[in-house]
């Protein structure tokens, strides 16, 4: 069992790291050869330049302005600077709501910390009970602050019964504050769109094949017959997985010429040249230039041909299609309403964003969705069990005297006072980390396997297995093995009658543990977060073997956004631990406060000057966490009757029977009162923008606006390669030039043919200056653009979601 010297030893080593990784950030992010791993926001945005421009060439690598060295931690006042309005045009909705999340847990646990602190640790303290049952359990000076010090039968227990009530309504008033708050955000910003793509389009699947007719002519036929009025054109999806192998092996010979002309422009004295043989090493030597540019005319005829034999094959064409109408009352109606008799045929839901399409998915059969989800949901329990037999071994890491007295041979190893301290109070919350790390990415998998064909709906689905996993294992796999191990000797020892009592008494003795872990992981993993090591010491690495061109160098920047499926459960984990342990052991709630705080610093930082999100779903995750932390409530509810069952406080224990219901109702008002602000578009406000619509710009061409919005990234074409002005070290290469993003190309199955030719602009970014008139002309590489502004009178515009 750890101790308060265990604590603090811990406390010590995560406050000098995180303090070690601060001092690199701020040294690493003021030198200029680092400048796009901690701006690259900004490069995306068009607001910064590189500084490695002329001048002297150390002054290229490193700042050699000594005054900057003294001002180096003012990236903190910085973060705090730019207004939540700012911040909301500058990375859009679904970042500023991210932070609101730190936000209101400061909200909740600051008043709870104040209370709890200055009324129920004296009233634990002075009980007094462990100290009568110190030869029957492992306790520590910390167990002697928690709840589980009290007398059995106490009359103090109607303290922690009334504080219990108290923190419930302060909670769920300041839930329901914020759910308010970020409907409306969400109202003003929907109503601050102009006209999208996926506003007008629905997605269809489960399309019925009729012998004598091509997918498309049903598709065509079907709406024209059903929305007569309505129905305006339709994007059908091929499967063409051999032409997506020709375009991603076509880009990396255009890389390949790029690198090889920019060469002979440095040096026009000798050409480059290669060899023919595997990987260059043997064969004839030919020119490099020439060689490259005969590989990719001939790659560019495979192409066509490829092409023509994809659109040509009606077997490639899958039963899904993207279905755009006239107006967007005429989408809405389509999307919420049946579309056959047989309910699953002509499944139709709102079409994500562009840029938020999985395509990957599209090629899967509807047929099979429900045999993934049955085989995934059983996976993802066998892992959750899998995952106990490390968490034992965590477990058994921390309680190290209770291991003693099973197997005695241990002592003379962990009996060295430092090792002891360090094995106590920092290695389970590090392993315990380690443990989780590729967790994540293996659950990404799970859902991508599931067949969602929405990178937000696919995030969404990851946390909530991530959660889950969480609950069971780092919760209450921790509070249920770290009570076997810390209490083995006692339930060997002892008749049976007395194991609940001892279960009821050790259960709050876990919060030692969990503040190893929030040392570890919500001070010292939050100020890892800012270090960015990993993307700077990759970025290096590419600048120095594979970057070719200033294009290559721009994707090596790898900005990345905001890792929704993990850092969205630990939050709530956070959540969970302080509202469970506020009335048990409160000493853990101003752990709690220092991850909050820090980790606002921390992300407002990398929201503004790094992330560069993949889409925008207008806070569409924000249901999952009111319901998480309302489920978190329960818990902490629940618990505590337990606990007080087991000490026999029959007289105050019925009182908190009501508490569940209550919260329960409220949960279920919070629900019907503003959740379908982020589920459904009613159909007044969808009238309401097509009347808008058509008095400002009654000529607009809708269907050359949507006609390319649903193109898969893969049939764009190459010609506007050839007008990239190859320029390294001298001229930044024009966005608006340059060739789609290679991560758009990873995920190829199922593309769609072009209606048009199709000119890749620059990637998703939120313009911090919103000037731009709108265009008759869908660009999906643009992102949208807002004018979001909390003083205007809202204008209810339901967004919509589809969650499985």
């Amino acid at each position: 069992m750890a101790t308060l010297s265990d604590i603090g030893v811990s406390a010590f080593i995560n406050i000098l790291g995180a303090f070690a990784f601060l001092l690199a950030f701020a040294l690493l992010r003021i030198q200029p050869i680092n400048d796009r791993v901690y701006f690259p926001k900004w490069y995306i945005n068009g607001g910064r330049t590189s500084p490695r421009r002329g001048g002297n060439f150390v002054a290229n690598f490193v700042n050699l302005n000594f005054k900057t060295y003294l001002t180096f931690l003012n990236w903190m006042p910085q973060a705090l600077k730019m207004s939540e309005s700012e911040l909301i045009n500058h990375a859009g909705l679904d970042s500023a709501v991210f932070l609101r999340i730190y936000t209101l847990g400061l909200k909740i646990f600051v008043p709870i910390t104040v209370v709890a602190l200055l009324i129920l640790i004296p009233v634990n303290v002075s009980s007094g009970t462990l100290f009568f049952l110190r030869k029957e359990l492992v306790v520590s000076d910390i167990d002697k602050l928690s709840i589980s010090n009290v007398h059995p039968e106490s009359i103090r227990f109607f303290v922690h019964i009334g504080l219990e009530y108290l923190f419930t309504i302060w909670i769920c008033y300041m839930l329901y504050k914020e759910y308010d708050n970020v409907a409306t955000m969400r109202l003003h910003f929907l109503a601050s769109q102009r006209r999208r793509a996926e506003q007008f389009t629905v997605v269809v699947r489960n399309v019925p094949e009729i012998p004598g007719h091509s997918i498309s002519d049903s598709l065509e036929h079907f709406f024209k017959t059903n929305h007569p009025d309505n129905y305006l054109c339709h994007q059908a999806v091929y499967n063409a997985n051999k032409f997506a192998k020709l375009v991603r092996k076509r880009y990396r010979l255009q890389s390949w010429l790029d690198y090889n002309q920019l060469k002979f422009e440095r040096h026009p004295e000798k050409r480059p040249t290669k060899k023919r043989g595997f990987f260059g090493l043997w064969g004839e030597r030919v020119d490099s230039i020439d060689f490259y540019k005969q590989q990719i005319k001939e790659f560019d005829k495979k192409m066509a041909l490829e092409r023509q034999k994809v659109l040509k094959d009606p077997t490639s064409i899958l039963p899904v299609a993207f279905v755009s109408f006239k107006s967007r009352w005429g989408a809405a109606v389509c999307a919420q309403t049946q579309q056959s008799k047989n309910p699953t045929l002509w499944l139709t839901n709102w079409a994500p964003e562009p840029r938020d399409v999985y395509w990957r998915n599209l090629a899967i059969p509807f047929v099979s969705l429900t045999i993934r989800k049955l085989i995934i949901s059983l996976s993802v329990f066998a892992l959750v069990f899998f995952y106990m037999i490390p968490i034992a071994f965590v477990q058994s890491l921390a309680n190290l005297e209770g291991l003693e007295r099973v197997a005695p041979f241990l002592r003379p190893v962990i009996e060295l006072k430092f090792i002891k301290s360090f094995l106590q109070g920092f290695l389970p919350g590090l392993a315990l980390k380690i443990f989780l790390y590729i967790l994540p990415t293996i659950l990404m998998i799970m859902s991508k396997i599931e067949g969602h064909i929405a990178l937000s709906t696919l995030e969404r689905r990851a946390s909530a297995k991530y959660y889950y996993f969480m609950l069971v294992n780092v919760f209450l796999g921790s509070i249920v093995t770290g009570t076997a191990f810390q209490q083995l000797h006692s339930f060997l020892h002892q008749s049976p009658t007395q194991i609940p009592r001892t279960i009821g008494v050790s259960i709050p003795m876990k919060a030692t543990f969990f503040i190893t872990y929030i040392m570890v992981d919500g001070w010292a993993g939050i100020a890892s977060e800012i270090l960015r090591l990993k993307p700077l010491v990759i970025f290096h690495l590419k600048n120095m073997f594979l970057v070719k061109t200033e294009r290559d160098r721009e994707k090596a920047m790898d900005p990345g956004s905001v890792d929704y499926p993990e850092t969205l459960p630990s939050l709530q984990l956070y959540f969970l631990l302080g509202i469970v342990y506020a009335v048990v052991t409160p000493i853990l709630l101003p752990f709690i406060l220092v991850f909050f705080a820090f980790a606002y610093l921390v992300y407002r930082h990398q929201i503004i000057n790094v992330y560069n999100p993949q889409y925008e779903s207008g806070a569409a995750f924000w249901p999952h966490v009111h319901s998480r932390i309302i489920a978190s409530l329960l818990i902490s509810q629940l618990l505590l009757m337990g606990l007080l069952s087991t000490k026999k406080a029959a007289n105050s224990t019925p009182l908190l029977v009501i508490l569940p219901i209550l919260t329960l109702s409220f949960h279920k008002y919070c629900k019907n009162r503003f959740e379908p602000a982020f589920r459904k578009y009613p159909l007044e406000e969808a009238m309401a923008k097509d009347i808008m619509d058509r008095t400002t710009e009654p000529d607009i061409n809708l269907k050359a606006f949507l006609a390319d919005a649903y193109l898969h990234p893969i049939f764009r074409t190459f010609e506007e390669e050839e007008l990239v002005e190859v320029r390294v070290d001298k001229v930044r290469v024009d966005r608006h030039q340059s060739y789609a993003d290679n991560d758009q190309t990873s995920d190829l199955s199922s593309p769609s043919p072009p209606h048009h030719v199709y000119h890749p602009t620059s990637p998703p970014h939120h313009s911090y200056q919103l000037t731009s008139p709108p265009q008759d002309v869908y660009h999906q590489g643009l992102p949208p653009q807002y004018a979001y502004n909390l003083s205007s009178p809202p204008h209810y515009g339901y967004h919509y979601e589809v969650e499985p």
